[in-house]
């Protein structure tokens, strides 16, 4: 299985075109070493020749024209993208399906609750019907998996996770099921294995199984504190308040790389990672502390074979 990081970034990406933090602005002026990223979304496949999209950021268009792999290869219009699954209805997840709509019709496969938010609250699918069509696979989410389901090759098994429906959706301050999925993807052919979860608020026993479970983890790595974003005076929510577990321990509990430390996993990767996280420091103390705990920083244009 070949896995294409797209973008690394959480929402606004790297650095935020409106923010002035010491990471964006240090990132600008060079006074940091630190790779611009944009809003996460990765491309999975079998062979090489049919992908399927997780996530669509509104980096979409960007994103496919800086990955070769992803480039059309005959006739006068072509992609080899068969499938698009969202984790969620966050906007910078999913308003990318608008840089689809010159395409085929889109095969859409999402949680009930990711449908209804966008085709009410942002109704990208009903502007999506009058260009390319939608076609929607329903995903059904439990914690310990919705079953199994082939798609370009490869097996996709979606699990329902802690997370928060976006600001926009009615679910917003609710604790709704299938509000935000994970991703395990198996290479039926090697046996490779995937668990994607960008978004994942807690880890409870249903989470480590998955984990202990995969070749590699590609989970989220937005905040490296609980307080990250209200120490950097850049808002008032904590990262519990957005649904993301932070890397450190704190007043919630362990953080993710406790968590990591702990997986059996070979691979253990932090991906959609914000523009406020010191972490996006190459030269970092750290990006230090997670070398010597063996964690990697996705990147964009990242590439991993299973």
């Amino acid at each position: 299985m070949k896995v294409l990081v797209l973008g690394s970034g959480a929402g606004g990406g790297f650095p935020q075109w409106n923010c002035n933090c010491r990471m964006c602005a240090g990132q600008r002026s060079g006074r940091i070493r630190a790779q611009a990223r944009t809003q996460s979304s990765i491309a999975v496949s079998r062979d090489g020749e049919d992908w399927i999209l997780l996530n669509a950021s509104p980096d979409l268009g960007a994103q496919l024209r800086a990955a070769p792999a992803l480039h059309p290869r005959s006739g006068l219009r072509h992609t080899p993208i068969r499938a698009v699954v969202l984790m969620d209805s966050q906007v910078d997840h999913a308003v990318g399906l608008l840089s689809l709509r010159e395409g085929p019709r889109l095969q859409l496969h999402c949680a009930p609750a990711v449908y209804e938010d966008l085709s009410s609250g942002l109704p990208l699918l009903k502007v999506l019907e009058s260009y390319c069509g939608v076609s929607w696979h329903p995903m059904p989410l439990t914690p310990e998996g919705g079953g199994w389901r082939e798609v370009a090759g490869l097996r996709l098994q979606p699990v329902s996770v802690p997370g928060k429906a976006p600001p926009y959706s009615p679910r917003r301050k609710s604790e709704t099921l299938g509000n935000n999925a994970a991703l395990v993807i198996e290479d039926p052919t090697t046996g490779g294995r995937l668990f994607y979860a960008p978004g994942l608020a807690q880890v409870g026993a249903a989470e480590r199984r998955w984990l202990d479970e995969s070749d590699c983890v590609m989970v989220d790595g937005t905040f490296w504190t609980e307080d990250e974003m209200v120490a950097a005076g850049l808002g008032s929510k904590y990262a519990a308040d957005m649904g993301h577990l932070p890397q450190c321990d704190g007043p919630r509990g362990p953080g993710m790389l406790r968590v990591l430390q702990a997986s059996r996993a070979r691979r253990r990767i932090l991906i959609h990672i914000n523009n406020s996280n010191p972490i996006l420091d190459d030269d970092g103390p750290e990006r230090a502390q997670l070398a010597r705990l063996g964690i990697e920083v996705a990147f964009d244009g990242m590439q991993l074979d299973l």
